[in-house]
């Protein structure tokens, strides 16, 4: 089975550099370190609320009284002690005043028991009941049983105003809070911020501004690898500092340029190098920014940034991932959405409408030009097109530089071979190399980072997570040395094959049981003969499988899918077919797939015409490792006795490669086809790793 090396490109580029200062950063001289605690008005009302409440429910205001219990008051009764006792209904409480004679001796007692002092008025105890009509019922029987003890006593309630207030207010402060945090949230969530205005803030752009005063700590120093690019989008600065030198001579300062390229590759931070660089106002946002659930605030939001960039001018907007506003219109009626294309209409006409002198650039980043709508690319909105691409053998040793500066890396460290062992490698993949191997190293408790720590870590980013012990049963293992010596045995055999740099049968991913890893070339066109061993070279497992086992496994689940792949893209888009002819099917503008533009008889053809050249190159291979079965058979049991084999090794084991390498390739020897447009001829024959899996 393959993996394309080259398609790993998930990841964004590295951001280089510390947080800018200011107000989208944190090194603001004027902070001491320490956050002062937000303190603001609805505090006060709060602590208000609780203390009135406080009084409410637990008597803060009653008077200082001994708490006792009923039967305590039973025998102070008894003994003639109490002068009256008054019932408290709505509080479920008794509160007993003492006779003269009797709180004057027990005088001293009480105020300790309370910690305070005690009005001779009273009360001067108290004890609660269940309920004021139940212990009159007690107090019934009590008189009952003790006809001399005639004790006056009274039922009242203790005054309850502030209940009735609070019922009253509560539900209002309640309604009141919840619509001030509603407020707040919608605010801040939809506004761009928590300022004036609550809701009304919804329509505001939402962009992020670094001012002159805001500095921004990357510059064209910290991106490497894109000399080209660095180059145009430097002309733009220098349009912003001296626009006089270009327009003396009659010349016009662009409106916009769009960077373009596969994710991962730097577009996002050259567009903040333009911003440490030109030392101009510049605002940032994505286009999701602009969308939002309600109708017309998309729309709203580009008028308002284009309105504080018009005072701010000169200056640079950029807009990250333009494609979630900027696709084509009209195309497709049941993907159609009205408030994104009012948000692009509204884009393309506030692009159209300010004046060339103006001194604002609009700077957008997008991997998906093929879906922007043709309005937003012409000249007078999009001037340029500037296309970031993954970056060659030198761009890939710079951004190596850049990665390892950090990192303490050992004095025997080669980063140009580092280099040449990762083509197709955007920069967040060799950021991600740099760190898995550092953290590698560290596992290693190692002092450096060494040559093994990085090429572990390419074979973890390519393979995944190496699994050495996961269960193999020795018939399955040995299927797999024999698939991937029939892989490796094919690229060495074949000339436009890759060289092989290493094979291997320890289980790597989810369900990669072994691979074999090889060295693309830096080319960008292939020729018919450079296919068909490509193809020959990922059949070359199942081949092996066929010619030493008779039998055939699920082993080669992806291998089969990229050869129908390549093999139709060889018939279909790239003309390499005599009864098709030189004719391609592929339209990028196309965004439906309903219909086809052959007849089902040109369909029949192109199957057939597939199947034919997928069984000529199985045949091909085939008669390749039946002449070659005592190299397959070194090959798969020294891999069974040492599951890792490096190029070294195979040299070893069969002698070297036949084929020198061709340096230059001459238009006498070369059919070429040109290159999507979309970078598709890259993602259909690159195969630097082929591996079986599990499934199959």
């Amino acid at each position: 089975m393959s993996q394309d090396q080259n398609s790993r490109d998930e990841n964004r580029y590295p951001r280089f550099g510390n947080k800018p200062n200011g107000p989208g950063g944190g090194n603001d001289p004027n902070q001491t370190g320490k956050k002062s605690p937000k303190f603001n008005g609805y505090w006060i009302y709060f602590i208000i609320l609780a203390v009135l409440i406080g009084f409410n429910f637990f008597g803060a205001l009653s008077p200082n009284a001994k708490k006792i219990t009923q039967n305590q008051f039973y025998d102070l009764l008894k003994k003639g002690e109490i002068k009256d006792y008054k019932i408290i209904s709505n509080r479920a409480v008794v509160r007993v005043t003492l006779t003269d004679s009797a709180f004057n001796a027990a005088k001293s007692d009480l105020e300790k028991d309370v910690n305070g002092r005690i009005s001779k008025d009273g009360p001067h105890m108290y004890f609660p009941v269940v309920s004021g009509d139940s212990f009159q019922d007690d107090m019934r029987k009590f008189r009952a049983d003790n006809p001399s003890v005639q004790t006056p006593f009274t039922v009242s309630k203790d005054s309850d105003w502030f209940s009735g207030i609070l019922q009253f207010i509560l539900p209002v402060l309640l309604f009141i809070g919840l619509w001030v945090l509603l407020m707040r949230k919608m605010s801040g969530g939809a506004g761009g911020g928590g300022g004036p205005g609550g809701i009304f803030n919804i329509g505001k752009s939402k962009a992020t501004l670094f001012d002159k005063g805001t500095k921004v700590n990357i510059t064209f120093a910290d991106v490497a690898g894109l000399d080209e690019a660095k180059v145009e989008v430097m002309e733009i600065v220098d349009f912003l500092k001296s626009p006089k030198k270009y327009t003396n001579l009659g010349g016009k300062i662009p409106k916009g340029a769009l960077l373009v390229g596969p994710p991962g590759t730097g577009k996002t931070l050259l567009a903040k190098a333009v911003a440490g660089e030109a030392q101009v106002p510049f605002f940032s946002l994505s286009g999701s920014d602009f969308v939002e659930m309600f109708v017309g605030v998309g729309a709203s939001r580009v008028r308002d940034l284009f309105k504080q960039a018009r005072e701010k001018a000169p200056c640079i907007i950029f807009i990250d991932e333009i494609d979630a506003i900027g696709r084509a219109r009209g195309k497709n009626a049941m993907m159609s959405n009205d408030e994104r294309e009012s948000t692009l209409n509204q884009m393309l006409v506030e692009m159209d409408g300010f004046g060339t002198d103006s001194g604002i650039i609009v700077l957008a980043a997008t991997n998906r030009p093929d879906v922007l709508d043709s309005a937003l690319l012409r000249p007078g909105r999009f001037d340029r097109q500037i296309t970031i691409d993954k970056p060659d053998l030198k761009g890939r040793e710079d951004i190596f530089k850049v990665h390892l500066k950090p990192i303490k890396i050992s004095k025997t460290l080669d980063i140009h071979k580092l280099a040449e062992q990762t083509p197709g490698f955007a920069g967040a993949d060799i950021a991600n190399v740099c760190n898995e191997a550092a953290l590698i190293a560290a596992r290693k408790n190692k002092e450096a980072v060494d040559m093994q720590d990085f090429q572990d870590a390419v074979d973890r980013v390519i393979g995944g997570l190496e699994k050495k012990n996961k269960i193999i049963s020795p018939d399955e293992k040995r299927i797999i040395a024999y698939h991937e010596a029939g892989h490796a045995i094919c690229g060495w055999f074949l000339e436009h094959a890759y060289p092989l740099l290493k094979v291997t049968i320890v289980p790597r991913g989810t369900a990669a049981l072994g691979y074999a890893q090889y060295t693309p070339k830096e080319q960008y066109l292939y020729n018919t003969d450079q296919l068909n061993d490509q193809i020959c070279m990922t059949l070359g497992g199942r081949a092996s499988e066929e010619i030493f086992f008779n039998k055939i496994s699920t082993g080669a689940q992806n291998d089969l899918q990229q050869i129908t792949r390549t093999a139709y893209a060889m018939v279909t888009v790239y003309g390499m077919n005599e009864k098709v002819g030189n004719i391609s099917f592929y339209d990028p503008q196309q965004e439906t797939a309903f219909t086809k533009p052959y007849s089902d008889e040109t369909a029949r053809l192109i199957d057939d015409e597939v199947r034919k050249l997928i069984d000529s190159a199985y045949d091909r291979t085939k008669q390749l490792l039946t002449e070659k079965k005592a190299e397959v058979e070194k090959l798969a049991n020294a891999l069974l006795e040492k599951e890792v084999l490096f190029q070294s090794d195979v040299e070893a084991l069969i002698g070297k490669r036949p084929f020198e390498e061709k340096k230059v390739l001459t238009d006498e020897n070369v059919h070429t086809t040109a290159p999507s447009e979309n970078g598709e001829t890259k993602a259909v024959i690159e195969n630097e790793t082929t591996k079986p899996d599990a499934q199959g």
